[in-house]
């Protein structure tokens, strides 16, 4: 090594001339610290914490639907069974969870806090435009977290007291918020479900339509992610339904959602890719 290659205790690298960007720099230097360059068998964050995954939601004539699987996954093991995903945000609206989930738990925690602490000041509940804008901000204030690689992702639904109907909520991980129309997926799963509801969903869904299209869609997901848990039935783990309507927020039972359950499984027995949608 040159006796000029360290000045004032800083190599060389650090002396040149060059562009201002930090990442350009890393990439020139030490490439491996980039995100997604990571060296092969080093440990990646989010494979030490729990995963949870698949979430999906839809629209009916009186609010929205919003379910989600039971299993959380680190690495390539499966964390956990019947891991909740899916939460009361407070009477009038619900949200479900996917990425690092001890991370996504407490968030959905403080989000409760927050609107219920909202309500006790102005004697109302905030809007369901303002509830989802503040979830934004929450989200945004992970992204130092989600940079290393735990990354929380919402998927936010609730009945709107103004217009007297049903939406949902997506984000990203900057925070950003986006309305989507009639169904919605996030987590591993989201893109074998979404594909799911594309072919099922109908606009004059019932309550019960709902439920059961966005369970085919799960079942999907499971199908074709291996993060994402199909029912359990010698558990008789079933998926977290829940549903949000002019009555307000309501998680049904096991015993409602175990013979709809049962009715999906049944009906894949003798056809595994699920019902077919009319070509007209």
């Amino acid at each position: 090594m040159s006796s000029d290659a360290f000045v004032g205790g800083l190599p060389a690298a650090f002396r040149t001339p060059g562009s201002s960007s930090f990442t350009e720099f890393l990439a020139s230097h030490a490439p491996d610290l980039l995100p997604g360059r990571r060296l092969a068998g080093t440990t990646v964050p989010a494979d030490l914490a729990p995963q949870g995954t698949t979430i999906v939601a839809a629209t009916f004539s009186g609010g929205v639907v919003m379910t989600g699987d039971r299993r959380a996954t680190a690495g390539h093991y499966i964390a956990q069974r019947d891991i909740e995903k899916v939460f009361p945000a407070d009477e009038f609206s619900c949200i479900g969870i996917a990425g690092t989930a001890g991370i996504a738990v407490e968030l959905v925690r403080l989000f409760q806090v927050e609107l219920e602490h909202y309500e006790k000041l102005e004697g109302t509940t905030l809007s369901l435009d303002g509830k989802a804008n503040r979830l934004s901000t929450l989200v945004r204030g992970n992204l130092g977290m989600a940079m290393q690689g735990l990354i929380a992702v919402p998927l936010f639904a609730g009945y709107d007291l103004e217009t007297g109907g049903g939406r949902i909520f997506s984000y990203d991980a900057t925070g950003g918020r986006y309305e989507e129309h009639n169904f919605f997926s996030v987590g591993s799963g989201s893109t074998f479900a979404r594909g799911s509801l594309k072919k099922l969903y109908r606009s004059d869904f019932s309550q019960e339509d709902a439920i059961s299209a966005c369970v085919q869609a799960l079942y999907d997901a499971a199908d074709d992610d291996s993060a994402t848990g199909g029912p359990d039935l010698t558990r008789r783990i079933y998926p977290v339904v829940v549903a949000v309507s002019a009555e307000g927020f309501r998680r049904a039972a096991d015993t409602e959602v175990g013979p709809i359950v049962d009715a999906v499984v049944a009906g894949r027995m003798t056809a595994p890719d699920g019902p077919n949608a009319p070509l007209r």
